[in-house]
């Protein structure tokens, strides 16, 4: 596929794996379970390959969202945006009246525009680039009684390889306190992804009394890639 528009230096899109830097090329092996049309021109900033949320999960998720959402949530916020992995298969998905992607950094922004467009999907997401809280509280407040959060955000650093329960009050940049208190500001309806070490009864601890909240973990070929807590009235 013939690119889209011209590509930022740091973003790049791979062909052979003598191209690929030494710390992505595991990755990079498994591009097309990350992204099923790479070959048709995908864009990914070296950075952006360790956060991309594969597409059979992504997709996954877009179905559960779909699916068990209260019927009065037409918007859904995908508030770390990325490449546009989720925020795809979220608009892909058909439930949504518009997507509303939120992304920091502006070439791995403009990598999630481009790949949308290869997904012909471009016409259903509305972009922002800034600080995800920010935009929530400034430019999207009107439309919190209609919306669903999503958010992958950062985990930092590799702890949450190697700890065998991942502690969810020192993730870095951002910890479930500041991610929960932020959101539950804009709506309570929210599904954060993470860690599938994370400790389930610190989520447990954002659950108001006499409520429920779902934890699913999301496999790749019989493996646990990751979990979803879905906050709200969801029904799956």
């Amino acid at each position: 596929m013939e690119d889209l528009e011209e590509a930022p230096p740091e973003v790049h899109h791979y062909e052979s794996l003598h191209e690929v830097p030494w710390d992505i090329q595991n990755y990079w092996a498994q591009r097309y379970r990350i992204f099923s049309k790479y070959d048709e021109g995908i864009w990914l900033t070296d950075d952006a390959w360790f956060g991309v949320t594969p597409e059979p999960v992504a997709n996954k998720i877009a179905a559960d969202l779909a699916n068990s959402a209260p019927a009065d949530r037409s918007i859904l916020v995908d508030a770390f945006a990325g490449a546009g992995g989720n925020t795809i298969a979220f608009a892909k998905s058909g439930k949504w009246k518009r997507v509303y992607a939120i992304e920091k950094n502006p070439a791995v922004l403009q990598c999630a525009k481009h790949n949308a467009k290869i997904y012909g999907v471009d016409d259903k997401i509305t972009w922002f680039e800034g600080d995800c809280f920010e935009i929530l509280k400034k430019q999207l407040k009107d439309l919190a009684p209609y919306s669903v959060i999503f958010a992958s955000p950062p985990w930092g650093g590799v702890g949450y390889r190697s700890d065998e329960v991942f502690n969810l009050r020192t993730m870095e940049p951002y910890s479930l306190t500041t991610l929960y208190k932020e959101y539950a500001a804009f709506t309570k309806h929210m599904a954060l992804y993470l860690p599938r070490t994370s400790d389930v009864q610190q989520m447990a601890n954002y659950v108001p009394d006499g409520r429920q909240a779902m934890v699913i973990h999301y496999c790749v070929e019989g493996h646990s890639k990751a979990l979803c807590v879905f906050y709200g009235d969801f029904t799956i």
